[in-house]
């Protein structure tokens, strides 16, 4: 396909990603003040209102967390097979820096907050710094503009990605708690007459996104979770290498607004809503709140920047063009806003519930950190 069609998919999803971030942020300051207001009670009790019919009647929380965000991951995984079809990771010489950049950031947070929890209730948190919100991470270079070299932005485009694919499957191989084997047999089921659609050319994609609602509720009910179908769904939409708009391309263009607009800030107005007391500030220091904290800032600057330049000094792969190691050391800075995907990691690692607002504090602090500590080391590099 030509780069011209992949880069206009990229600028709108760049774009799209950034206006996203800003209204990610409004949403945010929202629910603290919400949480943190007479009003908390109500909203409490609005999110606990029941929506749906017979089997699938679930709270207003609960279709947030397990049915938009599912259509998130759909947005995830067609931006996952885009690459690897067609973009960034679709050559091993394309590929190899932002995977093994997003490994080391993936490896080295989750061992570092495994190190601080060892032994303790909140030690099967390790997924939980592992993650990096891209929305956040592109509003930010975003607002750099000229002070970073394109290529960066597209570096970290791919590694978030990658990061993105990385947390998918820790999800859904460790975060399973218990396994419903017909259930999951249906969903099987479903996939496989997906593929087959795909391999017989059907473009319709009517004709995926019904069978997939039906793969959502088995997936549902199967004990892994829903979001793992969008994913599933994802990597059996058809695309091409003509001229013509792929059924994934219209797919993603079509999803982009909507999650990055709506789906991403109404998960952070329903998900950050965290009552601050004097006791969390003081767990910012517990094996949970430094295991999150120094696992997503130190982490993943240590292990985006270590990985990258090993994979350089290797000779498996090169910079990206026009940048240079404090780049790299900046963009890893930025790889620790984890916000979104932490927080939805942390909700599935504990049942506690001052257990997850602990953890949220330690995330949003931690990515704050970051973010400014990322943007104004990058803006500080001259060029």
């Amino acid at each position: 396909m030509p780069k011209t069609i992949n880069l206009n998919i990229f600028k709108q999803f760049f774009k799209s990603g950034q206006v996203g971030g800003i209204m990610l942020l409004i949403c945010v300051v929202i629910s603290l003040v919400i949480a943190n207001t007479s009003a908390k009670d109500d909203f409490a009790l609005f999110l606990e209102t029941t929506l749906g019919f017979g089997a699938i009647s679930y709270s207003i929380l609960t279709w947030i967390n397990d049915a938009l965000m599912a259509v998130f991951f759909l947005l995830v995984g067609l931006e996952i097979k885009r690459e690897l079809m067609e973009g960034e990771l679709s050559s091993i010489k394309s590929a190899t820096l932002p995977v093994i950049a997003a490994l080391g950031g993936m490896l080295v947070p989750a061992l570092i907050y495994a190190l601080f929890n060892k032994g303790t209730a909140t030690a099967g948190g390790w997924g939980i710094p592992m993650a990096t919100d891209i929305a956040f991470a592109l509003a930010i270079i975003a607002m750099l503009g000229k002070n970073v070299p394109a290529s960066l932005k597209i570096f970290l485009a791919a590694l978030a990605i990658v990061d993105d694919l990385g947390a998918i499957l820790v999800i859904a191989i460790f975060y399973t708690q218990q396994i419903h084997f017909d259930q999951l047999a249906m969903a099987g089921g479903v996939v496989v007459l997906l593929g087959l659609m795909n391999y017989f050319g059907v473009k319709n994609l009517l004709f995926y996104l019904i069978p997939g609602i039906f793969l959502w509720y088995f997936i549902h009910h199967s004990g892994i979770h829903a979001t793992i179908a969008g994913v599933l769904l994802a990597f059996t939409i058809p695309t091409n290498e003509s001229n013509l708009p792929s059924p994934l391309e219209k797919l993603e263009h079509f999803l982009t607004i909507p999650v990055n607009y709506l789906i991403m800030p109404v998960f952070a107005l329903a998900n950050t809503n965290i009552t601050f007391h004097q006791e969390m500030f003081s767990a910012l220091v517990s094996p949970l709140g430094l295991g999150i904290i120094i696992g997503l800032f130190a982490g993943k600057t240590i292990g985006v920047t270590f990985f990258s330049w090993l994979a350089v000094k290797l000779k498996w792969a090169d910079l990206p063009t026009g940048a240079s190691w404090k780049h790299v050391l900046g963009l890893g800075m930025l790889a620790g806003i984890g916000f979104t995907m932490s927080i939805f990691i942390a909700m599935l690692s504990f049942s506690d519930v001052a257990q997850i607002s602990e953890a949220k504090f330690a995330i949003l602090m931690a990515s704050v950190f970051s973010g400014l500590i990322g943007f104004f080391f990058l803006r500080s590099i001259k060029n």
